[in-house]
């Protein structure tokens, strides 16, 4: 089996943003409350606070990247399902 290559979207934005966890937090929230797709401009008047399109566009790769959404064209959807073992594995105790 030959390794997948992964290709990041590299922007060309004068300054590139680098979003807080608190910004990316805040935009997976909202991704996974929605419930379903989104454009970049409805996803924009969603959040509860005011994110730059550079920023914005950082955290949708990321997210895009790590298999958290799915995007095509402009339109976004949270496709993530956490799969938690904890939950099945017998005789654990969580604290």
């Amino acid at each position: 089996m030959s390794p997948e290559i992964i290709e990041i979207k590299k922007r060309n934005y004068s300054e590139q943003r680098s979003p807080t966890l608190n910004t990316v937090l805040m935009v997976e929230d909202t991704l996974s409350k929605a419930g379903e797709v989104l454009t970049i401009g409805k996803l924009k008047r969603l959040l509860p606070k005011q994110v730059m399109h550079q920023t914005l566009m950082a955290i949708i790769d990321y997210l895009e990247y790590s298999g958290k959404i799915a995007v095509h064209e402009d339109k976004v959807l949270w496709a993530f399902k956490p799969q938690s073992k904890l939950k099945t594995m017998r005789g654990l105790t969580v604290r």
